[in-house]
């Protein structure tokens, strides 16, 4: 089982088609795949349908569990809530938060409103988190993000380890842009561990928290 719930394609920065993307999922045995563009108010009206189009053609002839979503990104702190309503109201499935990663700057304060907000679903490549963001996750329900991409992923151990302090749940994302970045079962088992958790976290970050994930997203 592999699971996938941040990915790009043309409609913003990555390289292939939405269909094209969610085959190439396919081929390396995805259970499930969240398509999640880079949103803001700029291209969120016509990201949005041509996702859940090929998403649902997707569904329909290949047994994949194919996602609508977006990823909020570089926006105000303070319009994440009200775009991650939008975003859902236009028939997005799964709303990320472009977190603040050390390889980007990121506007400060994008943690916390995204982990404040019930309507945000994942928290990505958040960077090094202080224990107050992991135990608002918890409250809130947001997922931490452990991160394949290059740059990325410099802070997955310290999101580990505040995450398992914390309770806060886990989750291994590819944040693909180009074909070679569709995960396998081995290297998003490697990131895990890479992190540093256990076999028996790993098994956690990688399957029963993407399924307590999957029974939320609407289908």
């Amino acid at each position: 089982m592999l699971y996938d719930f941040h990915t790009h394609t043309f409609l913003s920065d990555g390289v292939l088609l939405p269909i094209e993307l969610i085959r190439r999922a396919v081929h390396n045995g995805y259970t499930a795949l969240a398509v999640t563009d880079h949103v803001s108010v700029s291209n969120l009206d016509f990201i949005i349908p041509a996702l859940i189009a090929d998403c649902a053609l997707a569904e329909r002839y290949w047994g994949i569990r194919a996602i609508p979503g977006v990823e909020l990104t570089h926006v105000p702190p303070e319009v994440i809530p009200e775009l991650a309503v939008k975003a859902r109201q236009r028939g997005a499935r799964l709303v990320v938060v472009h977190g603040e990663t050390p390889a980007e700057p990121v506007c400060p304060g994008t943690n916390l409103a995204a982990v404040s907000c019930r309507d945000v679903d994942i928290l990505a490549h958040p960077g090094p988190i202080e224990a107050e963001i992991a135990a608002l996750a918890v409250e809130n329900g947001v997922f931490l993000e452990l991160s394949a991409h290059v740059g990325h992923c410099l802070s997955n151990g310290a999101v580990a380890q505040a995450a398992l302090r914390a309770g806060a749940r886990l989750l291994v994302d590819s944040d693909a842009h180009e074909p070679d970045e569709v995960l396998t079962e081995e290297f998003a088992r490697r990131v895990a561990l890479g992190a540093g958790l256990s076999d028996t976290e790993a098994e956690t970050a990688l399957v029963a928290n993407p399924q307590t994930l999957l029974e939320r997203v609407k289908p």
